[in-house]
C-alpha cells in the first residue's frame, strides 16, 4: 500500500511545547511490522534528518500520526558515535539501526526490529541478501548478524546474561512483580539482551488474559534503566519432540503493551528453561498476540551462549509526510 500521512511532522507532541526543530515535510517513510511489533521506519544515508523525541512521539502516534510502536532510522554507522564504535568491532558493520521507543526516548535494541531493519533495507535497496546470506549491522545492544531465511530473518542475537546473577542462580527468583489482574506479586527474573527483561511465570492462560497490562507493572527491585516485563504461559507438556513452548504478553518500556517483543521472547525462554532445570531443550515456540517466533540457544564465540531469534518480517505502506 502506498500513502500519504496527513500529518504536520513540526507539531509538537504535547500542547504549548515549543517548536524548535526543523519540518520532516515531505521525508518519505515505510511501516513495517515483526509478527504485530510496529514500527516506522525512514532511510537516511546521509545522515539528514534529525527527528526529535517530539516528533517521534507524534509519528508512533495512533490516532495523530502514522501509528507504530517504535521509530527505526536507517543511517550508515560512520555517522553515529555509537556506529563508529560498533565498526571498531566488525567493519562489516555498515548501516546502524537508530532506534527509538514510541515515546521518543532511545532503546538498546529490538529483536523484532531488527528484522524489520533489514527487510527495510532490501526494499529500499540499499543493501543486497539473498536467501542464506547474513548482513552483520550495528545496534545500542552491539553487532548484530542476520540470515535470510526461507520464511523470514534469523538473527543472532548475543549472549544473554542474568541482571541480578546471584539471586537467579540462588534463588531462581530477584524481583516480585504486580499488575493490575494479578490479586497478589508475583517472583520475576531478570534478564538482559542487551536491554533489560523481567519474566514473571503464570499457571494458566486465563490468568495471562486477566492480567491488564494498560499501566506499567511495578517491579520491586527495579534494574537501574528501568525493564520490560514478561508474562509467560509455559505449554502442557512443556516439552514436545524436543522442543519447548510459552505463550507471552509483554509490558514495554516506553511503549506499553505490545504484540510481541523479539528480545523478550528470547529473556521468556532463558527464564523458563532456567525453572524448568537441565534437561529443558535449546529450541523454543514463542507464542505472541502478533504471531508465533522461534528462540534457539547455541554456542557463541569465547565459551558464552547466545540466543538465535527467527521470524517474519512485513512491510506494509510506504509514503510521504505532509
Amino acid at each position: 500500500m502506498d500513502e500519504t500521512a496527513s500529518l504536520s511532522a513540526q507539531q509538537p507532541a504535547a500542547a504549548g511545547a515549543a517548536v524548535t526543530a526543523p519540518s520532516l515535510s515531505g521525508l518519505a517513510f515505510s511501516k513495517g511490522h515483526g509478527t504485530g511489533n510496529d514500527f516506522v521506519l525512514i532511510a537516511d544515508p546521509g545522515d539528514a534528518h534529525e527527528i526529535t523525541p517530539e516528533q517521534v512521539a507524534q509519528l508512533c502516534d495512533r490516532h495523530l500520526g502514522v501509528g507504530g510502536d517504535g521509530l527505526i532510522r536507517a543511517v550508515p554507522s560512520r555517522f553515529l558515535p555509537e556506529g563508529r564504535a560498533m565498526l571498531e568491532q566488525d567493519p562489516a558493520a555498515e548501516w546502524f539501526m537508530d532506534y527509538r521507543n514510541g515515546d521518543g526516548s532511545l532503546s538498546e535494541m529490538c529483536g523484532n526490529g531488527v528484522r524489520v531493519f533489514v527487510h527495510f533495507l532490501i526494499a529500499e535497496k540499499l543493501v543486497e541478501l539473498g536467501p542464506g546470506e547474513t548482513l552483520t549491522i550495528g545496534t545500542r545492544g552491539g553487532v548484530k548478524k542476520v540470515v535470510r531465511t526461507a520464511t523470514g530473518y534469523a538473527v543472532d542475537m548475543g549472549p544473554w546474561e542474568f541482571i541480578f546473577p546471584r539471586e537467579a542462580t540462588s534463588k531462581a527468583m530477584d524481583a516480585l512483580v504486580s499488575a493490575d489482574g494479578l490479586e497478589v506479586a508475583r517472583p520475576g527474573l531478570s534478564v538482559s539482551m542487551g536491554n533489560p527483561h523481567t519474566v514473571v511465570a503464570l499457571a494458566e492462560l486465563s490468568e495471562l488474559a486477566a492480567t491488564q497490562l494498560f499501566k506499567p507493572p511495578v517491579v520491586d527491585p527495579k534494574p537501574a534503566n528501568g525493564t520490560n516485563v514478561e508474562f509467560v504461559v509455559p505449554a502442557e507438556p512443556l516439552v514436545e519432540d524436543g522442543v519447548g513452548t510459552i505463550t507471552m504478553r509483554v509490558h514495554e518500556r516506553g511503549v506499553g503493551e505490545t504484540q510481541s517483543c523479539g528480545t523478550g521472547a528470547c529473556a521468556a525462554a532463558v527464564a523458563i528453561r532456567h525453572w524448568a532445570g537441565s534437561t529443558a531443550p535449546n529450541d523454543w515456540h514463542v507464542n505472541v498476540p502478533g504471531g508465533v517466533v522461534g528462540v534457539k540457544f547455541f554456542p557463541g564465540a569465547g565459551g558464552r551462549e547466545h540466543v538465535e531469534l527467527s521470524g517474519p518480517a512485513v512491510i506494509v505502506a510506504t509514503g510521504t509526510l505532509s
